[in-house]
C-alpha cells in the first residue's frame, strides 16, 4: 500500500513513515512536474530503506 502512496503521493510516504520535514520538503519539491519524478524516486528509496531498518530492528529481537 505504501509503494502505491509512494508512486502517486510522494510527499505523503514521508509523513507515514513518520518523517514530516521530508514530507514538506518532497512537497515543494512535487508541486514542479519536472520536481515529480525526482520526488517519486526519493519516496520509493526512503520506503525501502525504511522497510530495512525495520527489518533489522525485528532481527536483534
Amino acid at each position: 500500500m505504501r509503494l502505491l502512496i509512494a508512486l502517486l503521493l510522494p510527499w505523503l510516504t514521508f509523513f507515514t513513515i513518520s518523517r514530516p520535514i521530508a514530507g514538506i520538503i518532497c512537497l515543494i519539491l512535487q508541486l514542479t512536474l519536472i520536481g515529480w519524478l525526482p520526488a517519486t524516486i526519493w519516496a520509493v528509496y526512503a520506503l525501502s530503506q525504511y522497510n530495512t531498518d525495520k527489518k533489522i530492528q525485528r532481527s536483534m529481537r
